[in-house]
């Protein structure tokens, strides 16, 4: 089972995999800068060293880790501007993946910001095969949106049309978040709604290519929309929809991260720690 959660990079970023371990992690997700500008600091030489000695001495599988893409960048934009800053952000991100040896990079698909899916899908597309022609090993994964207005890729079938338009293919993956699906309107409450969304995702998408399983319950209701994690098992999906979930994931070998909310109800550890019991 390989399971863990977003962890901090304060610090320094070989942090990242003390926190990792601290938190019994066998996967885990970072930002490899601060997520919340444009500029990124340079990794330096000793922290790319460290990162890469204490993951190989922690035991957790290279294959269970990735990174995610800052907030700012927006790669549906209609922007020419902010299109371009976005895409070239998105190159330096995989980038920086390939010099600390993190294999998958996990993007939100943006926003069309009014123009419409075709246009946001197609300036999508666009940004994508940019970032695809790095000359490393880095798979950048699309994450499934939560379906708010001007987003695209909350529908598998349209997750699936997009992603197919990618060259090289072995560039690209998915990442599916259950909180997302979930307020798209795929229900996840119970085994066999586990099963049902999942059959759906194989058959537009492909199950070989979902690399990386966001786990998290969600603090709105079925369809609703609403973009906000939760407590496993305390929210809309519930206990029987996230042991499913967990399971599913275990039987095809997907590591599973956590971005689920720390607050007085529950942290990181007793989260990681309910995951594995619903294993």
């Amino acid at each position: 089972m390989q399971i863990g959660c977003h962890v901090s990079i304060s610090g320094s970023i070989d942090k990242a995999v003390d926190n990792a371990v601290e938190r019994e992690c066998s996967a885990f997700q970072i930002f490899t800068r601060n997520p919340r500008g444009w500029h990124a600091k340079e990794l330096s030489k000793e922290g790319i060293i460290n990162f890469k000695s204490k993951l190989k001495a922690s035991k957790i599988d290279r294959f269970a880790t990735c990174a995610h893409m800052p907030y700012l960048p927006n790669l549906a934009s209609p922007k020419d501007d902010g299109f371009k800053k976005s895409v070239n952000s998105l190159i330096n991100e995989v980038e920086r993946c390939a010099q600390l040896g993190i294999p998958y990079l996990v993007t939100h698909l943006g926003s069309h910001l009014g123009t419409g899916e075709e246009t946001g899908i197609k300036r999508l597309v666009e940004g994508l095969t940019k970032a695809g022609k790095t000359k490393n090993d880095v798979v950048i994964l699309l994450e499934n949106t939560a379906g708010q207005k001007n987003s695209v890729g909350s529908d598998f079938k349209q997750l699936g049309e997009i992603f197919k338009q990618l060259k090289p293919a072995k560039k690209f993956g998915v990442c599916i978040d259950s909180c997302h699906a979930f307020v798209a309107g795929y229900d996840l409450r119970t085994e066999e709604k586990v099963k049902e969304t999942f059959f759906k995702f194989d058959k537009y998408v492909g199950i070989e290519n979902l690399k990386i399983l966001h786990l998290n319950d969600a603090k709105g209701e079925l369809g609703c929309n609403l973009d906000r994690h939760y407590h496993l098992g305390l929210g809309g999906i519930g206990k029987k929809g996230i042991s499913a979930i967990v399971k599913f994931a275990n039987k095809e070998k997907i590591p599973i991260i956590l971005e689920t909310p720390i607050d007085d109800e529950r942290d990181d550890f007793e989260n990681i720690k309910k995951a594995k019991e619903f294993a």
